[in-house]
C-alpha cells in the first residue's frame, strides 16, 4: 500500500484512539499467505493489554466498515508494538535514547545501509547513533526503518518488566 493510503488510514484511525489515551505506533497493510492484513500496533503510557486490543479492534473495525477506505477484503489485527518496536517519529528517537537499535537507510552512508548501535537521540534534526564509540548521524529523510534491538539478556531486565507491566517504578 502506498504512503498516501497509509497516511489516509492513520488520519481516520488516530482520532478514534486519542480519547482512549492510545497511540497508533505503526500501521501495516500487506499481503500475507494470499490474504490482506491490516495490522495496527498500539501503545499506552502504561502498556497494552488484551482489553486495549479488543477495544481498538471494535472501534476501528466499525469505523472502517462505515468508511470502507480499503478496496480489498482484509483481516484487521491489533497488537502491541513488541519489545523490539519500530521507531518512526522524532519522539521515538528521543524517548528511546540509550537503547540499542538497528537502523537501515534508503541509501548508503559511509559505504553501508545497515547500522547497529546505541541510539543517542535527536540533535539538529538528525538521528544520532553511537556505533562502537563512533558518532553516526542519519537524516530522517534517509531512514528506511529503525527498531529497538534489545539483546536477549535485556528482555528480562527489571525496569523493562516493570514498564511492560505498566508500573513504571
Amino acid at each position: 500500500m502506498n504512503k498516501d493510503r497509509i497516511s489516509f488510514l492513520r488520519s481516520l484511525i488516530e482520532p478514534i484512539l486519542e480519547p482512549e489515551d492510545i497511540e497508533l505506533i505503526d500501521l501495516e497493510f500487506k499481503l500475507e499467505r494470499g490474504a490482506w492484513v491490516l495490522r495496527l500496533y498500539i501503545d499506552t503510557p502504561g502498556g497494552i493489554t488484551l482489553k486495549h486490543c479488543e477495544l481498538v479492534s471494535r472501534q476501528v473495525g466499525a469505523m472502517l466498515d462505515m468508511e470502507d477506505p480499503v478496496e480489498h477484503s482484509y483481516t484487521l489485527e491489533v497488537s502491541s508494538p513488541g519489545i523490539n518496536r519500530v521507531l518512526r517519529r522524532e519522539k521515538d528517537f528521543v524517548n528511546y535514547a540509550g537503547s540499542q537499535v538497528k537502523v537501515k537507510t534508503r541509501r548508503k552512508l559511509g559505504g553501508k545501509r545497515n547500522f547497529r548501535g546505541i541510539l543517542m537521540g535527536m540533535e539538529d534534526n538528525m538521528i544520532v547513533l553511537d556505533i562502537d564509540g563512533k558518532r553516526v548521524e542519519i537524516s530522517p529523510e534517509d531512514l528506511e526503518h529503525a527498531r529497538l534491538d534489545l539483546p536477549e539478556s535485556e528482555l528480562f531486565r527489571r525496569d523493562l518488566q516493570k514498564r511492560s507491566a505498566g508500573t513504571g517504578d
